[in-house]
């Protein structure tokens, strides 16, 4: 784990600089919570720090568009969609006129620090500008403008850019600010869309936007299970339109009531001829005579509240923009803050927006196969898996392989998409594939049958377990367990799960080492999609309290003895504190936090919001938490409980997004049986019996006898999890949460960069080959650095944001 910032060694160590933060280009969700966080990481500092409204249009304009900030400027805004400060695309700025205004008006100020936030475009512009900066104080000096002390005072000007756009399509960052929230409006007007179709058996054809880039239309097809799917890097082969009529009917053949076409605005075949939602309709009316109806998307995908993930993504980028400026020198180029891995990163500005420019040739140049792999490996990956998935057909040979598949621990979302991602893979590879309904309990009573096809047909959208899941380990029933097995012929069990799941497979290796077990663990300890339901219940919360002055409310999270929900939920809604296992805290730390609410009541924000995981102190219960603060605050400000308990497990009809596509992704089944049933551990992992392990934030097979040392069972968590980089507000402090900077791999488990850009989690001291790891299933697999709705099983808490 990456060591935690210093923040005392921070404070006021920017004394002097001033800086200044702006919004560009299209509005994306999130802006809002990146010009926060560079904000207040900003006066964390000592820097002076300026808003700048209207994007570029107010640099030039300069005068009441350039304004200093306070803390309280942006209070109360992480939760809002757009950005308060305004964005405009500015014509004036791409001349040398327009630069030479804008140098003036930011040396009138005294800032030399500009964190732009914007496109490709928006930061493009903001490198000519600082690479044209001092003959633009040149310019001025000759102009009479300046004086030459004042441009030798302010020679250099530092740039550092954040990615805000929609379409996640910059190179270099796993993730853009605005694109997994505006999947959420995607995946929301897809389920409501569904019902309707599905009531009239209609075809619906989706317009996402996305202009050159497909990674909305991707992702969402990859979460829905669409019919078909259109995307510029990927054109359809010649005579598209047969296979696609041909596909549409069998899918009705089969029973389906419904078909999802979902087509990216910059669709295009082949021959580079564009290809409109409008033409996808009327070939389906003619040729399959479907009652058809699109649905052009639109606008609507960059509006609304920002999700937590955005939230917390750009919350992470601010305060590393402002880390970059601050350690910044004359000679340092300009940089843009990415995402890799869940890891915060800094890259080159330029070289990062070349390798965009790549694509866009490589797609007019039809080298399709690069711009996908330029694209980079989540794309990448999620085309693979899409095609996997949406190409599937019944085996006509049957093997002799058969694995069965049970759900077992709390309910999670991406459960059943996980189930229903294993069955139809395995069923298309012509194994024998059972359910087992209530987990281990169902397994010794024998609720185990043959699942077919068409039997997870609606699975993909739904929360909760369909096969039914329960807490019970196997060692109260182990002898029933392997008679069923036995009976059954199962040669392996897919286990999807959390904590128990894990302990259930690694009792059944320990009891006799029979046969194989994958555990794909997923728990909503460090789940997206409940994370989600925090922070959207947590903002109701906060607007009650708004609505009633002096109040505070004291907010329960479950999660066990991981502070993971309380910790990143905190970050998402701007809590004034958040109590987690993970950091023991005293009678001392509840009084600060109260006189620093108490002291918060006097300014103009007179509301107070503080988070507690369930099972964070044996005695400071919410209740004692509630008595405490209200008897302390009594005629100051009154108080409040609620817990959030089981609304946090999501249910319903439609989780996250990010539940689906990652379900979907651990949902592959297991290995042909050579590799399974082999009992010759690879060479890296000593103690592999025949189970292994996948986990979220990437996908990893690590033998689960090996991964218990860094467990606490007691506790159900890890030793030390990835995700505790990121201590927002676990100093439980006013100002602390700006402690979050990116994580970084714990000491002890390096990582290995082996074929095709995969990683393994290797045991310390150990010498990866490629032989050693099975190809396509032992290895780590970073998709697009989400906070996925499963664990990174070797931590057990959660995949470090």
């Amino acid at each position: 784990m990456a060591a935690a910032l210093d923040l005392e060694k921070l404070r006021m160590a920017g004394a002097g600089m001033a800086l200044a933060v702006l919004t560009s280009g299209g509005d994306a969700q999130g802006m809002n919570a990146a010009v926060r966080a560079v904000t207040r990481m900003g006066i964390y500092v000592g820097a002076k720090v300026f808003l700048i409204y209207e994007g570029y249009e107010g640099l030039v304009e300069g005068g009441e568009n350039i304004k200093q900030a306070n803390w309280l400027s942006v209070s109360n805004i992480i939760q809002l969609g757009g950005t308060i400060i305004g964005s405009a695309r500015c014509k004036a700025f791409t001349t040398r006129e327009g630069r030479l205004l804008a140098a003036y008006n930011l040396v009138q100020h005294g800032i030399t620090n500009l964190c732009v936030i914007g496109g490709d475009g928006s930061l493009t512009g903001a490198n000519i500008f600082r690479t044209e900066w001092g003959g633009l104080l040149e310019q001025l000096v000759k102009d009479g403008k300046i004086t030459k002390e004042v441009a030798k005072k302010y020679c250099h000007l530092n740039i550092v850019g954040l990615v805000g756009s929609i379409d996640n399509d910059f190179c270099g960052t796993d993730m853009t600010i605005g694109t997994d929230s505006a999947l959420h409006r995607i995946m929301e007007v897809i389920d409501a869309i569904t019902t309707t179709a599905q009531s009239h058996q209609r075809t619906f054809v989706l317009e996402v936007m996305g202009r050159h880039c497909g990674y909305l239309a991707l992702v969402s097809a990859l979460a829905s299970g669409a019919d078909w799917l259109f995307i510029p890097e990927a054109p359809p082969e010649d005579g598209w339109e047969d296979f696609m009529c041909a596909r549409l009917g069998e899918t009705r053949s089969r029973g389906s009531r419904l078909n999802i076409i979902i087509i990216a605005e910059g669709a295009i075949d082949r021959n580079g001829k564009p290809i409109s939602s409008s033409y996808v309709k009327d070939l389906v009316v003619q040729r399959l005579g479907f009652d058809t109806r699109v649905t052009v998307l639109g606008h609507v995908q960059r509006g609304g509240t920002p999700s937590a993930f955005d939230r917390v993504l750009s919350s992470k980028m601010g305060m590393e923009a402002v880390m970059a400026l601050l350690e910044a020198t004359p000679d340092t180029p300009a940089c843009v803050v990415s995402l890799s891995g869940n890891q915060s990163v800094r890259l080159p500005l330029m070289e990062c927006v070349q390798v965009t420019k790549e694509v866009q040739k490589a797609m007019d140049e039809k080298r399709f196969e690069e711009a996908i792999q330029l694209r980079g490996r989540s794309f990448e990956n999620n085309w693979n898996i899409y095609k996997l998935l949406a190409h599937q057909k019944i085996a006509h040979e049957k093997t002799h392989f058969s694995l069965a598949i049970l759900n077992v621990g709390a309910p999670a979302a991406g459960m059943n998409a996980a189930v229903r991602s294993a069955v139809r893979i395995g069923i298309s590879q012509g194994h024998t594939v059972y359910v087992v309904n209530d987990g281990f309990e169902g397994l010794s009573k024998g609720q185990i049958r043959k699942v077919g096809w068409h039997d997870v047909a609606g699975w993909l959208g739904r929360g909760g377990s369909m096969l039914g899941t329960k807490r019970t380990l196997p060692k109260t029933s182990m002898e029933k367990i392997v008679e069923n097995v036995r009976k059954f012929n199962i040669h392996s069990l897919l286990v999807v799960g959390g904590f128990e799941a894990y302990e259930g497979v690694l009792q059944l290796v320990e009891h006799r080492g029979w046969g194989s077990h994958t555990c794909s663990n997923s728990d909503i300890c460090a789940n997206e999609p409940s994370l989600l339901s925090s922070a959207q219940s947590c903002d109701r919360i906060k607007q009650s309290a708004s609505g009633t002055k002096r109040r505070v409310f004291i907010v329960e999270t479950m999660g066990g003895y991981c502070g993971y929900l309380s910790t990143v939920t905190g970050i998402a809604v701007g809590a004034d504190a958040a109590y987690v296992y993970e950091d023991p805290f005293t009678i001392h730390d509840l009084k600060v936090n109260v006189e620093h609410l108490t002291e918060k009541m006097k300014t103009d924000i007179q509301r107070g919001l503080v988070l507690r995981n369930e099972k964070c102190h044996e005695h400071y219960t919410t209740e004692f938490l509630y008595n405490l603060y209200s008897s302390e605050g009594r005629g100051i400000f009154d108080c409040r409980i609620n817990v959030l308990g089981h609304l946090q497990q999501v249910g319903g009809s439609c989780p996250d997004w990010a539940g689906n596509p990652l379900g979907r992704r651990l949902g592959r089944p297991p290995p042909p049986p050579q590799i399974l049933l082999s009992q010759t551990p690879p060479p890296t992992c000593p103690k592999v019996l025949g189970g292994s392990l996948g986990g979220g934030g990437g996908r990893v097979g690590i033998g689960v006898q090996g991964a218990d040392s860094g467990r606490k069972f007691g506790c159900r968590r890890g030793e030390v999890g990835l995700w505790e980089g990121v201590w927002g507000l676990g100093g439980r402090g006013s100002r602390a949460w700006e402690g979050i900077r990116g994580v970084q791999c714990s000491p002890g488990a390096p990582r290995w960069g082996g074929p095709g850009g995969l990683h393994a989690l290797l045991p310390p001291g150990t010498t990866p080959a490629a032989s050693h790891w099975p190809q396509g299933w032992l290895g780590h697999w970073s998709p697009a650095g989400h906070i996925g709705a499963v664990l990174r099983p070797q931590m057990n808490c959660g995949p470090g944001l």
